[in-house]
């Protein structure tokens, strides 16, 4: 039956509403979000009760924020994601970033690491230090952090089939720097599935990639309990055409997959399970993206809780980083890009993020300039200091519309991932081409409704301008990948080449097992083998997945 309310906002457009529709009509004939979630004209307050979806912030389901006081304790960690060229080139970078009051220094690595390749192998040809900074044994990474005590920074790397060597070679640079392991802070992306759905650098096949994930878990919580095992990403899966819907669905199903996967293994889940951390994209579509990592927070907790049967509180916490959107910054007008960053950082703000990269006006050309990471800094900074929007815990909450969008978001997002139980999971669903094909799907139209025009792109399909500024970007040249290569054949001329082999050889073995491989990578890493010989090791013995 319908409330008073409801009548009188049925009455409100017969009497209001409905004259000047006839005389002057509306911009659109339909509004909806990016994800074709219909926009009412206006929301009213919900006829029930909402306290049981929406609660208190630090309490079940952690709609409004994981923790009690959110910003007013402190902000979220302001990263900046950064790494180019050889190891010097990008220590100065976080140096630099360091200096200027970035909180937590977050890598980026060249496409060879990222696959498991040396700087020398054919295939990274023309590929070293471009997208990331090259890193080929623990040599690279004692360059790389020099200077930096890594007891009081935290880090994030983006890395993810190569996230055990990787972190080896973090947790031996501690070691050789006298830090205490239990103290170090961090996370690894460590998200092979999403390779397989949206991203492309995946090594082995899934079942295997899925045991180094878990060995991470498990070697991670009795070694390195402050650190973050697995930073599940919706975010490539968004930057490749998905909707906010199934950015938030994906991400979750990926989740559950880990989690049973972990619990398979005999991992307990009240123990691995509070590092566990997410990572999402915030997008242009400003309160689309707020409720939906506010949908997402409250829809984790209750698949924990409920689906897993967690009992500790920070097991049910959504913790994520954001990072604003690659895909939605345009190599036309490319100030517009400083505009576009700030909307999307508050939309994570006001989500309640708890790390947040903003990204350079002039990464729609090439990775970003000095003065624009600082520029993207700054952005974040004002934010937090000028705006007043952190003095407060979710004051986007109570509002209409944000309630009942995240509502919705929830909602079809669950209807996602029970599509993907009935095919057997995330797992399952990557090899029948179920993600793939809708957000290849969603990509298309998208990209449609930007060509008739239905979707405007300032400076792109409307508001052009012929005019050409000159752009100074940074070119990464030939010479960092001669250093690089110089500094390898360096490394494997002064290590005991004795040690090497017959480490790798005790991992070839291990990797024949079920024991876990960390510990063996770690011995790896330590006598210097390189990222490329570990790679091999498990190439030979696991093989390599194909599409």
């Amino acid at each position: 039956m319908p409330s008073s309310l409801e009548n009188k906002k049925r009455a409100w457009n017969e009497k209001r509403v409905k004259p000047v529709l006839d005389r002057f009509g509306e911009r659109r004939t339909h509004f909806a979000t990016d994800s074709g979630i219909p926009i009412d004209r206006l929301y009213i307050p919900p006829a029930e009760d909402h306290y049981d979806t929406i609660g208190f912030p630090g309490e079940y389901p952690f709609t409004r924020g994981v923790y009690p006081t959110m910003y007013r304790g402190k902000f979220w960690t302001m990263r900046q994601y950064a790494g180019f060229g050889t190891p010097e080139e990008s220590n100065k970078r976080y140096r630099f970033l360091l200096s200027q009051g970035t909180t937590g220094l977050s890598v980026a690595f060249d496409l060879p690491t990222q696959i498991g390749y040396d700087s020398d192998h054919k295939l990274a040809e023309g590929e070293v230090g471009k997208v990331g900074v090259a890193i080929d044994t623990l040599a690279d990474m004692e360059v790389a952090f020099d200077g930096i005590p890594l007891d009081k920074v935290t880090t994030s790397m983006t890395i993810n089939a190569t996230a055990g060597v990787l972190l080896c070679m973090y947790v031996a640079l501690a070691k050789k720097q006298g830090v205490d392991l239990k103290k170090i802070s961090g996370t690894i992306q460590n998200d092979i599935l999403k390779e397989y759905i949206s991203r492309g650098t995946y090594i082995y096949p899934p079942v295997p990639s899925m045991r180094l994930v878990t060995d991470i878990f498990q070697w991670c919580s009795q070694h390195v309990p402050k650190w973050n095992t697995i930073s599940i990403s919706g975010y490539h899966i968004r930057e490749a055409g998905a909707t906010a819907v199934q950015e938030v669905a994906f991400t979750l199903a990926n989740g559950i997959a880990y989690v049973q996967a972990a619990v398979d293994a005999g991992l307990d889940i009240d123990t691995f399970g509070s590092k566990l951390s997410f990572f999402f994209n915030a997008h242009n579509n400003f309160f689309e993206e707020i409720a939906k990592f506010r949908a997402a927070r409250r829809l984790w907790a209750r698949i924990m809780k409920e689906r897993f049967g967690a009992k500790n509180d920070e097991t049910l916490k959504l913790r994520f980083h954001a990072q604003t959107g690659g895909a939605t910054l345009t190599a036309q007008q490319i100030d517009n890009n400083v505009v576009r960053v700030t909307m999307q950082a508050l939309a994570a703000v006001l989500g309640g993020c708890q790390s947040l990269h903003t990204n350079g006006r002039d990464e729609a050309l090439a990775l970003p300039t000095q003065q624009s990471a600082a520029l993207a800094l700054r952005t974040q900074q004002i934010i937090a200091h000028e705006s007043g929007v952190a003095d407060t815990i979710d004051p986007i909450g109570g509002s209409y519309f944000v309630e009942s969008l995240t509502d919705d978001i929830e909602v079809k997002a669950q209807e996602l991932i029970d599509k993907i139980d009935t095919l057997g999971g995330a797992v399952s669903a990557i090899e029948q081409k179920f993600f793939q094909q809708a957000i290849a799907e969603s990509a298309y139209r998208y990209q449609l409704a930007i060509e008739r025009k239905e979707k405007i792109i300032v400076g792109v399909n409307e508001f052009l301008s012929d005019d050409v500024s000159d752009v100074d970007i940074l070119r990464i040249g030939d010479s960092a990948s001669k250093r690089q290569l110089e500094r390898l054949q360096a490394v494997r001329s002064r290590r005991n080449n004795d040690d090497v082999r017959r480490e790798l050889n005790a991992l070839r073995v291990a990797a024949d097992s079920t024991e876990n491989l960390i510990p063996h990578i770690l011995s790896c890493v330590e006598v210097y083998a390189s990222i490329g010989e570990i790679s091999d090791v498990l190439r030979q013995t696991w093989g390599e997945y194909a599409e």
